[in-house]
C-alpha cells in the first residue's frame, strides 16, 4: 500500500477479523468487499455509467433493454398469457434496462397489464435511482432483499439477470505440490493483505481435461447452488428465467477474480469496500445446479448470437431510420458493440433456466 493511502474502514475492519480468526477465504473476502452491512460497495454507493466505475450493455444501446422485454413478454404468452405474473429482476442497476424491456414490451398486447414488477436490491442509492428511473411506468412495483424473501414460487414468473452471476463470490484453489489448496487472505509482516495456501481440500468439481499443472488456479461458485435453489421454488407455476453475464462455458482453470474503478483495473486488495470485484462464471457449474434440482437450461449462447436472434439488426435499422440528424452514427455505433463477437457479444453468455412445464424460449432452439 502506497504511503500516503489510508485503509479503507472495510480494510481495517477485515484485517481485526484476520487478526482474530486467521486467514479468510478468497469468498468470505469478496462476500465482505461486497455485502459488509456498513462498508460494503454494493450497499453504499451507485456504481454504473461514465461517471461510475463500469458501465453495463444496457447503459450503451437501449436496444439491449427492448429485446430483453420483448423475450419476457414471448415467455409470458408461452405460459398461457396468465392474468397475473410476476417479472423479477436480480441486481436491477439503475433501472434502465428494465425501463428499455417494459417500453418495448408495450406491443405486447395484455402484458403490461398482468406484471407485477419486483426488483432485488440491497443497495439503497440504486433503489433511489430506480425508483427515478421508473416513476413514469404504470405497474406495481416492490423491492426486495433476495430471491427468495417471500416471492419465489408464488405465481407464474419471468427472471431477468445482467451481470448478477459474476458478483457472487467465488472460492479459488491453487495446485501446489501434486495437491489442490484453498487460497486464503492473511496478513504480512507490513500489515498488507497477501494471498496464502490454505489446507489441502479437493474441488467439487475438475475440467474433464487437460490435468492441472503447478500453480493452476481452479474457482467454484459456492452461491450457485443458492440461486438454483431459489429458482426450483415454482413447481406449480411456470418459471422462466434469462441469466446473461461474461464467462466460460465449460470449466477451465484461470484466476479470473479482478477489482474495477473508475472504468480501471486495480488489485483486489486495493480500497476494500470501494472497487467493484467479479469472476468470470463458469455457466457448466451453473447449469449442473440448475438440472441438478430438475430445472431445464437452454444454451449458453453468446450474447451477439441472442440479441441478433432477438432481432437487434432489424431494430437497430428502425431506431436508425427514424433518427434525427447525428443521432443514427451512436444508434449504430451502440449496437455494434453490444454484439461484437470479438468484444461484448462474444465475453458475455447467455442461458434460460425453465422450470418443467416451459417449454424452450427463442431464440434457443428447440431441445429433440
Amino acid at each position: 500500500m502506497a504511503a500516503d493511502q489510508q485503509p479503507t474502514p472495510l480494510a481495517l475492519k477485515l484485517k481485526e477479523r484476520i487478526r482474530h480468526e486467521g486467514p479468510l477465504s478468497v469468498a468470505d473476502y469478496m462476500r465482505a468487499c461486497l455485502d459488509d452491512p456498513d462498508h460494503g460497495y454494493y450497499r453504499r454507493r451507485p456504481a454504473i455509467g461514465a461517471a461510475g466505475d463500469f458501465t453495463t450493455a444496457p447503459e450503451i444501446s437501449q436496444i439491449f433493454g427492448e429485446l430483453i422485454g420483448i423475450w419476457a413478454a414471448v415467455a409470458w404468452r408461452a405460459m398461457g398469457a396468465p392474468a397475473r405474473v410476476d417479472l423479477l429482476e436480480l441486481g436491477p442497476g439503475r433501472g434502465t434496462m428494465i425501463s428499455d424491456a417494459l417500453r418495448a414490451a408495450r406491443v405486447v398486447p395484455g402484458f403490461l397489464e398482468a406484471i407485477d414488477l419486483k426488483l432485488v436490491e440491497s443497495n439503497d442509492a440504486l433503489r433511489d435511482a430506480q425508483r427515478q428511473t421508473l416513476d413514469a411506468q404504470q405497474v406495481p412495483i416492490s423491492w426486495h432483499e433476495s430471491l427468495l424473501s417471500g416471492i419465489a414460487g408464488q405465481r407464474p414468473t419471468v427472471v431477468l439477470a445482467n451481470e448478477f452471476l459474476d458478483a457472487l463470490p467465488v472460492r479459488q484453489f491453487e495446485f501446489i505440490g501434486g495437491a489442490w489448496r484453498e487460497r486464503c487472505i492473511g496478513l504480512d509482516e507490513q500489515d498488507d493483505f497477501l494471498l496464502l495456501p490454505g489446507r489441502p481440500v479437493q474441488p467439487e468439481r475438475l475440467p474433464a481435461a487437460p490435468p492441472p499443472r503447478e500453480g493452476e488456479v481452479l474457482e467454484i461458485h459456492p452461491d450457485f447452488a443458492r440461486v438454483a435453489d431459489a429458482l426450483q421454488h415454482w413447481p406449480a407455476h411456470p418459471m422462466a428465467a434469462l441469466f446473461i453475464d461474461y464467462g466460460h462455458p465449460e470449466t477451465v482453470f484461470g484466476d479470473t477474480l479482478q477489482a474495477v474503478s473508475r472504468h480501471r483495473y486495480a488489485s483486489i486488495f486495493e480500497k476494500p469496500g470501494e472497487m467493484d470485484l467479479t469472476a468470470h462464471v463458469d455457466f457448466a457449474a451453473f447449469r449442473e445446479h440448475c438440472t441438478g434440482r430438475g430445472l431445464s437450461v437452454d444454451g449458453p449462447m453468446t450474447q451477439s448470437e441472442f440479441l441478433l436472434g432477438m432481432g437487434l439488426a432489424e431494430r437497430a435499422s428502425k431506431l436508425m431510420a427514424g433518427a434525427r440528424p447525428g443521432e443514427a452514427g451512436v444508434i449504430e455505433a451502440g449496437a455494434r458493440r453490444i454484439a461484437d463477437p470479438l468484444g461484448m457479444g462474444g465475453r458475455f453468455k447467455v442461458v434460460c433456466v425453465r422450470s418443467g412445464g416451459m417449454p424452450p424460449l427463442p431464440p434457443f432452439p428447440a431441445q429433440l
